[in-house]
């Protein structure tokens, strides 16, 4: 009988880590620690320390629903107003070829009137959302 080479397990790591390192924390210090580690998006405790511990920069996402919505919203604006360009030139058309240019031209007239309040209305629209940016959104400084 030969002896076989394969050993089981796991293979051995590169770096291997040996010495471990204890720290006491009270109660507050404890809850801060961990609302830290929450916000960091860290995939351990060990590694979110060893970061703090030798000063490596990290970024806290905060994701706020309502922010979520709002641009949400947003974009179904902007693909409204997509439609709505499309479906007018095609009103357009058809008023040109199923009626007279005068009966037309008075739908075109009443036409351009609601296009211009819609025009007012994405005006403030994007008005609102540059003061909700400016107000809301978190920047890094």
């Amino acid at each position: 009988m030969s002896k076989s080479s394969c050993k089981g397990g796991r293979p051995p790591k590169i770096e291997a880590t040996e010495f471990r390192c204890s720290v006491n924390f009270s109660a507050s210090e404890h809850a801060r620690l961990l609302s830290m580690y929450e916000k960091s998006g860290a995939y351990s405790m060990s590694s979110f320390i060893k970061a703090q511990v030798f000063q490596k920069p990290f970024k806290v996402f905060f994701f706020d629903e309502n922010t979520r919505i709002f641009i949400d919203r947003l974009a179904g604006f902007n693909s409204l107003y997509r439609t709505f360009g499309i479906s007018y030139d095609n009103l357009v058309k058809t008023l040109y070829l199923n009626f007279t240019e005068k009966k037309a031209n008075a739908a075109l007239i009443e036409l351009k009137k609601l296009t211009m309040q819609l025009v007012s209305l994405n005006q403030d629209i994007v008005a609102l959302a540059k003061r909700f940016d400016e107000q809301w959104s978190q920047k890094s400084q």
